[in-house]
């Protein structure tokens, strides 16, 4: 991972530096680029050039003491304008779809298009924001190992945390070599954000949405509505996964990703 000064901090990313169009990933809440490790090999495969970054807080980015979505967007921006990216594919899971949309608002004319990653634009509604606070209080009370352990199990769909529990406790592991604050941080961000429905309405460029069909975490019909919002859009729907696809059903994702940046770029002769 190659380090990059940012704010008070510093932000990680990695970049294979290959010649074809860029594809930048952005993970979820309490994870980190490891996520992609079955999705890059075949995007890197076909010569695009894969960025990965750790969000502000998370792997080995270091922790921003009060950021917001806003900020977390301002790091994707440091690293487009360090590394002087051409039109880009911005990818994001979850959290990382939040930071994805604010980005896709504030800085359109850097993109080819956004994929959103089992994601939505729907600001926290009360009983969310609330929970969120459990948990910060917990994090504080005891530690934010246990509570890991117990968030990032049901990111996945049943039968796959019972057929595949060494990924389910590979990714609970990392998540608990992380820190305290970091988590608090992003938990307080994500309850902050914005509605971002109209970046949405308002889009220029294509939107993927790639849902997973048994995602604990959100609503189906408020899923699925979003999917009308932009003017282009390409919608994947994958049957018998959670909110992990990435690592559910790589295949899958990749395939998605590696055809919706082809689109992109046709589109727009790159």
């Amino acid at each position: 991972m190659q380090q990059l000064p940012f704010a008070s901090t510093h932000i990680a990313y990695s970049d294979n530096q290959a010649g074809g169009p860029p594809i930048l990933l952005l993970h979820g809440f309490c994870e980190d680029s490891y996520i992609w490790k079955d999705v890059r090999p075949e995007l890197e495969a076909r010569n695009y050039r894969v960025i990965a970054i750790d969000l502000p807080g998370f792997g080995s980015s270091g922790v921003l003491p009060g950021a917001r979505i806003d900020d977390y967007a301002d790091a994707v921006e440091a690293v487009a304008s360090h590394l002087d990216l051409p039109p880009f594919l911005l990818v994001g899971h979850s959290m990382g779809g939040y930071t994805g949309l604010n980005y896709l608002r504030r800085f359109p004319h850097r993109l080819l298009g956004f994929s959103l990653l089992h994601s939505h634009p729907w600001p926290d509604s009360e009983d969310r924001k609330q929970g969120r606070l459990r948990g910060i209080e917990d994090i504080r009370n005891t530690g934010h190992v246990l509570f890991v352990k117990q968030l990032i199990p049901r990111f996945f769909a049943p039968a796959f945390a019972k057929n595949q529990p060494f990924a389910v406790d590979a990714l609970v592991h990392r998540a608990a070599q992380g820190r305290s604050e970091g988590i608090i941080v992003a938990l307080q961000a994500m309850m902050h954000r914005a509605d971002e429905s109209d970046t949405l309405r308002q889009s220029r460029v294509p939107v993927q949405f790639i849902l997973g069909k048994q995602d604990p975490l959100f609503d189906w019909d408020d899923m699925l509505a979003q999917t009308h919002l932009p003017s282009i859009a390409d919608i994947q729907i994958l049957d018998n996964v959670g909110h992990m696809g990435m690592l559910e059903a790589p295949r899958y994702v990749r395939q998605h990703l590696s055809h919706f940046a082809g689109f992109c770029s046709s589109r727009s002769g790159t």
